[in-house]
């Protein structure tokens, strides 16, 4: 399917008047949308070519490093117009992204409506309704404000999007107790403004009172200030090379339940549907009693609070710097145990080679092996479906012919830049 994609990709290209792939001209079938998809496409039918042995010139043919070489160059330079490719399409699609969230917003507004209508059958309209909807639609503005002016950063999500271009699970979680908050106080605020009695002004200050409103407080401070402090503590990681961070392609909503390899996260998922639950609850508790701050339960409270320590727990337990544990020389079958000498392989094992989220081919042709002084590329070795080097846990290279012979220390540098400690072998001549 992908060689008959390639080939459909190559017909629809190649006619007159055909736009580049990284066309963002909104709905044209050349567009970046379409010019990543071709590219992948292309990438895949070269990648599984190769990988059935198929593809290769003559030149190189007779020579197992040689066409090794040669497949992973052509295979890294496929894999740069794909990630150039997908770039041009993730800045497209963040750029049309702000209008949806805009629509989005004043759709959930306009559903409020029909909403406080049927609920006020048999009950009457309130003052109180009224000012749901009026505070609703200032949110609404708020927010489409808020979205128009970062419309190339996603809209109203560009807050909330890290800086490793996924979306935040603390700051969504922050996020969503704010906006909550703010129109809870807009209800109550337009409540007062159309208050007369005095009686009625009073009792509505008194809804923002500690006394009600001390469980929803706490838990909005709690919060927000982890989304502070998890910034800080991923850039403090980072930094001291303790934490692999590849930035991601565009931000996904399933980042909020999983981590940077799209594998489930529990402390992640945990803080989602707590949070959540609780927030569900302030929701109904602010319907009942629209006259003052929901007085979300100490319990209820408190569950949100272990939650969020929960998951300050698991930002700081996470990652790890890369490590060899040992480098031995490769050994085909039927060759003769022998010691390193220049042109052999040599297989470098340990953990942590592959960041999570640098699983595709562009990631993984940025990892370099530091063998004394020289620095060598690790060649991309396909096979169906994927590569079989290099891996988390494996690596193999060839020792180049510049490395002089004696005791020489050797390195890996990850995609994400962070270097391992050095492991000394004895290469002979």
């Amino acid at each position: 399917m992908a060689v008959q994609e390639a080939r459909q990709g190559e017909r629809l290209g190649n006619g007159p008047g055909a736009h580049e792939g990284g066309c963002t001209c909104g709905d044209c079938p050349h567009g970046a949308r379409e010019g990543h998809r071709r590219a992948v496409a292309e990438f895949l039918a070269k990648r599984e070519e190769f990988a059935s042995g198929r593809g290769l010139p003559a030149a190189v043919a007779h020579s197992a490093s040689a066409s090794r070489q040669w497949v992973s160059d052509e295979l890294t330079q496929s894999a740069a117009v794909v990630a150039e490719r997908g770039r041009a399409d993730a800045e497209a699609w963040l750029g049309r992204l702000w209008r949806r969230t805009a629509v989005a917003v004043w759709g959930a507004v306009g559903v409020l409506l029909p909403a406080q209508a049927l609920t006020a059958i048999g009950a009457g309209w309130t003052v109180a309704r009224t000012a749901g909807l009026v505070a609703a639609v200032l949110v609404g503005a708020v927010l489409t404000a808020a979205g128009y002016l970062h419309r190339a950063r996603g809209g109203v999500f560009a807050p909330v999007i890290g800086e490793d271009n996924r979306l935040s699970t603390s700051r969504a979680v922050a996020a969503g107790w704010v906006l909550f908050v703010l129109y809870a106080v807009l209800v109550l605020v337009v409540e007062l403004t159309a208050a007369s009695a005095e009686g009625r002004r009073e009792e509505l200050i008194a809804g923002l009172g500690l006394a009600r409103g001390g469980g929803v407080v706490t838990v909005v401070a709690v919060v927000c200030g982890i989304s502070v402090l998890v910034r800080r503590v991923v850039g403090l990681r980072v930094l001291g090379q303790r934490l692999q961070k590849v930035r991601a392609d565009r931000p996904r909503a399933a980042d909020l339940l999983t981590d940077d390899a799209g594998r489930g996260s529990f402390p992640d998922t945990q803080y989602v549907i707590v949070s959540s639950v609780a927030l569900v609850f302030a929701v109904v508790r602010l319907a009942r009693r629209p006259d003052q701050l929901p007085d979300l339960p100490w319990g209820l409270a408190l569950l949100v609070l272990v939650s969020a320590a929960t998951y300050l727990a698991g930002k700081y337990a996470e990652g790890g710097r890369p490590v060899i544990l040992s480098v031995v020389r490769a050994r085909e079958a039927g060759d003769l145990d022998a010691p390193i000498r220049t042109g052999d392989d040599i297989e470098i094992r340990g953990a942590g080679f592959v960041p999570p989220g640098a699983q595709n081919a562009d990631r993984l042709s940025r990892m370099v092996v530091r063998i004394g002084a020289v620095h060598v590329h690790v060649p991309l070795v396909p096979v169906t479906g994927g590569f079989s080097n290099p891996t988390d846990t494996l690596l193999t290279v060839p020792v180049p012919a510049d490395v002089e012979p004696g005791r020489i220390e050797v390195q890996v540098v990850t995609a994400a830049g962070v270097e391992t400690n050095r492991v000394a072998i004895d290469v002979t001549e």
